[in-house]
């Protein structure tokens, strides 16, 4: 390919996108494929010859969109929003062209250095203490990991190895396996299946707490956790503070559980992948008060704050225990500026990593601050919007509190039952998209303000959609 053709296919495809996204609403958000519904579509082997593009881009109607789950729909409010910008689409094509792997300074001066900024730009923004920021000139900094599950394995190995380090000091009767045996993490019983999971991968135990009444974690829960554990010779190392659980979107109590890390001299994680895009608006920052205590801090931008993915953000107060847990450092990867700026693979699992930052530089820059300021609170109040109509009709109960962009809602009732059923019914018809929860047995369904297309009207069709299958449901038809 040439590159006159490359730029004719380059501009189709930018229409094609630009005409797709423009009228998602049309779309039918769920496919009603089944499993195996792509193989007969296309040959069994790769072509030995060129096919044509023109041929290409019709498959892609053909082939790609019957099987698409249309998450930019303003209908989609299943999980949470995964973000998508003109900006940042247009950055991930310059990202594609330099297609540098950014693991040293060296590697690409450009992709450390614009990371390394952006990371105090957006910090700033939500104004994280300046021990965070590589700006303040400390040992702090920030990085772009690909998800928030990486981020809270990669904190937790940096405080496994601190704790194994401390303890060999401390009980040098002990051998490291030995350490690692007693070694036993803390998260809430609301925090995300990857928090479970970034213990296994770690190897060593995790416990999670009861929740509050609010679907908090709260101090004392911990610290009584904490006591029984070192009663037993076990050694505390970490937590894990959630700011927006998955399941309903509640926020721990970070100042509680701030104070007992720092007195207990444990790792305290602070996991906010949905609800951390909402701390650029000043109004939300009381739901992060304590995080001076924490050790390290994500969000993902990639979720809410129109930035594509991966871009998930991570602050460490001091990176040195997370970069001497995964330093390998092979003659083929030294230079000669070692030590006087990041080398982003010790900051993370993967040797390689991708030019995120652009995506960061052009939302950030394109959008500015205000205008995303002014996306989470249109989406808020979009949230508050649903919930008003749900809470006026008494056949429906909000299950927690809309804090953000989040409505937990469920048929009223002793049975789960009716819920289950009118979940059934609205995915079946296809109109929306919906996925349920269940906390302590109350099985419930989740509307999340997902698209950027969405608005008040889609917001009633929606609720509209909801009312109506309710009023088929129970009429038994």
């Amino acid at each position: 390919m040439e590159v006159n053709e490359f730029k004719d296919m380059a501009k189709e495809m930018v229409d094609y996108i630009g005409n797709y996204l423009e009228n998602i609403r049309d779309r039918q958000v769920l496919p009603s494929v089944q499993p195996g519904y792509l193989r007969p579509l296309i040959p069994a082997e790769a072509p030995e010859t060129p096919d044509d593009w023109k041929d290409v881009m019709a498959d892609i109607e053909r082939v790609i969109m019957p099987g698409v789950t249309h998450w930019h729909s303003p209908r989609f409010h299943a999980y949470f929003p995964t973000a998508n910008s003109y900006p940042a689409i247009v950055a991930d094509m310059l990202s594609g062209a330099i297609a540098c792997i950014g693991f040293t300074w060296i590697a690409s001066p450009a992709c450390t250095e614009l990371e390394v900024v952006m990371l105090d730009w957006l910090g700033k923004m939500l104004d994280l203490p300046s021990e965070f920021l590589a700006s303040s000139g400390g040992k702090g900094g920030g990085v772009i990991q690909g998800t928030a599950s990486e981020a809270t394995l990669v904190a937790l190995l940096g405080a496994k190895a601190r704790a194994v380090r401390k303890a060999k000091q401390e009980r040098p009767d002990l051998t490291e396996a030995e350490i690692v045996a007693k070694l036993v993490g803390y998260a809430s019983d609301q925090a995300h299946s990857s928090v479970e999971r970034a213990g296994l991968l770690g190897g060593v135990r995790l416990r999670l707490l009861p929740a509050d009444d609010n679907y908090a974690l709260r101090g004392d829960a911990l610290r009584q956790a904490i006591e029984e554990d070192r009663a037993a010779d076990l050694i505390p190392f970490y937590a894990v503070a959630t700011l927006g659980t998955t399941c309903t979107c509640a926020f721990d109590n970070l100042e509680e559980l701030g104070l007992v890390t720092q007195e207990q001299g444990i790792w305290l994680h602070v996991d906010a992948a949905y609800a951390g895009s909402a701390f650029i608006c000043p109004e939300f920052r009381p739901l992060m008060a304590g995080v001076q205590r924490a050790d390290s801090f994500n969000f993902n931008p990639h979720k809410w704050m129109l930035v594509n993915f991966d871009c998930s953000a991570m602050w460490l107060r001091d990176p040195s225990d997370v970069i001497n847990a995964f330093n390998v450092d092979p003659l083929y990867l030294k230079h000669d500026q070692q030590g006087s700026a990041p080398d982003y693979r010790h900051w993370q699992i993967p040797l390689g990593r991708r030019f995120r930052a652009l995506k960061l530089w052009f939302v950030l820059r394109l959008y500015g601050v205000a205008n995303l300021q002014a996306h989470i609170r249109r989406q808020v109040a979009l949230a508050k919007e649903f919930e008003q109509m749900v809470r006026a009709d008494d056949r429906f109960e909000v299950v927690a509190e809309v804090i953000c962009g989040l409505v937990c809602f469920r048929l009223k009732g002793a049975s789960n039952a009716p819920s289950e059923a009118l979940l059934k019914r609205i995915n079946g018809h296809g109109k929306i998209h919906l996925v349920p929860s269940k906390v302590r047995d109350v099985y419930f369904l989740r509307l999340a303000v997902c698209s950027r297309y969405t608005t008040s009207e889609d917001i009633r069709q929606s609720w509209d959609e909801v009312r109506t299958q309710a009023d088929e449901l129970l009429a038994g038809k």
